[in-house]
């Protein structure tokens, strides 16, 4: 598929969608939110596939947010509309695929709130992140005021969602909202770098600890626990579980292949 907005590339196993309007640095239209879900979804099919990185083209911003063109010709019936915003970002959280967002410069509104839609959030020395939406008589609406209370607890979200101020990269590793920061020049390599650690493990694994940390986070710990264990046992009846246990005793790298 030819995309206008955004870039879709392959890196062996690793799969990068750059947002491409760096002219406006990266802003979110309607299409270019829709280029990412198929973008995505084409990813999400593809078995040699096992991790999704998400970031933006240039060296000052991943996502800027939502286009204001188009946020000033919203009406109430908008925010229930098929397939927004709120919807890709639900779609890219669920993956059964490591998602991760390389945050390269500015993260603000829906750009934030795709970077908190990722399992893993790193971002280059000059990031700031901020969802400033009030600023416009509106809320962060594609997830920003539930996810972003869920990482880094309620009382520092409501700060920075009432405030509106943005956080610098230093700010976010503090309080665990991205788990590393490093040189825009080095991003991409550090991104490869966790990715490839990723793809050492267990497919089925990561698939399992992603389910069981998301399902689980919301509900009580018995019933947490009782997610987890039913995982595992889905995970031990895998020939991946026998390779994974025989490599280890075998002092050799495993081979996994997903059953």
């Amino acid at each position: 598929m030819n995309y206008q907005n955004i870039v879709l590339e392959r890196d062996d196993r690793i799969g990068f969608i750059t947002i491409n309007r760096p002219e406006v640095r990266n802003a979110l239209n309607d299409l270019t939110v829709s280029e990412i879900l198929s973008a995505f979804e084409e990813l999400e099919n593809d078995q040699d596939i096992g991790v999704i990185v998400f970031t933006g083209a240039g060296e000052m911003s991943f996502a800027a947010g939502a286009d204001i063109n188009q946020v000033t010709n919203r009406n109430s019936l908008d925010a229930f509309a098929a397939k927004n915003m709120s919807d890709v970002y639900r779609c890219i959280e669920k993956s059964k695929k490591a998602t991760i967002a390389a945050i390269n410069g500015f993260a603000l509104g829906g750009g934030c709130e795709l970077a908190l839609s990722c399992d893993i959030r790193m971002a280059s020395e000059n990031a700031k992140i901020g969802l400033p939406e009030l600023n416009l008589s509106v809320i962060p609406g594609a997830g920003g005021t539930q996810r972003l209370a869920r990482i880094i607890g309620k009382g520092r979200a409501m700060n920075m969602i009432l405030s509106g101020d943005l956080m610098t990269a230093k700010e976010a590793i503090e309080i665990g909202l991205v788990s590393s920061v490093v040189p825009l020049e080095n991003l991409r390599a550090a991104v490869q770098e966790k990715a490839e650690k990723i793809l050492a493990k267990g497919p089925l694994s990561v698939q399992m600890a992603k389910l069981v940390v998301n399902r689980g986070f919301d509900v009580d710990m018995d019933t947490g626990l009782l997610i987890e264990s039913l995982a595992q046992a889905v995970l031990y009846g895998t020939s991946d579980k026998r390779e994974g246990t025989q490599a280890f005793l075998e002092k050799r790298e495993a081979s996994f292949t997903g059953s």
